[in-house]
């Protein structure tokens, strides 16, 4: 074989290997477009180009970037709420205030407060001395981190159980407390 039919053959190698290579991710642009909501669309499918199918699949994958995060950050609250925090998954972070809820459980109270490595400026003393001024013996107090947050589990016992705890202004007081050390 000459050396110019191998410089031929090379050449015409090339152009199928890049024809190829260009339906192949023409079809891969359709496919990726093909799963995005029309409403999401600024135009029909059928009117993008190459470059607009990519730029809407890229915006719409911020989109669901950002749901998922909300997401996240609904189900780390959900879970402290129902008292679950062991549960809480260590990519909850950039807490920017602290998250506390105090649930009153019969003659119990449990107090659990996440915060962030960068805000824990307060006092864990200050706490338990608010929730011994408002009639409640602190019992037990759990500190574990995980991740970038810290968790502080407070468990206590009403010391009047018939008139029991005011969770409500315990919450406020210690939620000041926040405000009074960020503040710092």
């Amino acid at each position: 074989m000459k050396q110019g039919e191998t410089s031929l053959k090379n050449k015409l190698e090339r152009k199928t290997v890049e024809k190829n290579r260009r339906i192949r991710m023409k079809s891969l642009g359709f496919k990726l477009v093909s799963i995005i909501p029309d409403h999401h669309l600024r135009q029909p499918k059928e009117f993008l180009s190459h470059l607009d199918q990519i730029d809407e699949a890229a915006a719409y994958i911020k989109i669901l970037r950002e749901k998922i995060e909300e997401m996240k950050r609904r189900k780390a609250q959900l879970l402290i709420n129902s008292g679950a925090t062991n549960c809480v998954p260590n990519n909850v972070v950039g807490l920017k205030s602290p998250i506390l809820t105090v649930k009153e459980l019969g003659s119990d109270l449990e107090v659990v407060l996440i915060s962030g490595l960068i805000n824990n400026n307060f006092m864990i003393s200050e706490v338990i001395s608010i929730i011994q001024q408002e009639a409640a013996e602190v019992l037990t107090v759990n500190i574990s981190r995980i991740g970038d947050n810290i968790f502080h589990t407070l468990h206590a016992q009403v010391k009047i159980s018939r008139v029991g705890v005011d969770t409500s202004r315990i919450s406020d007081r210690i939620q000041e407390l926040f405000v009074s050390s960020t503040s710092l």
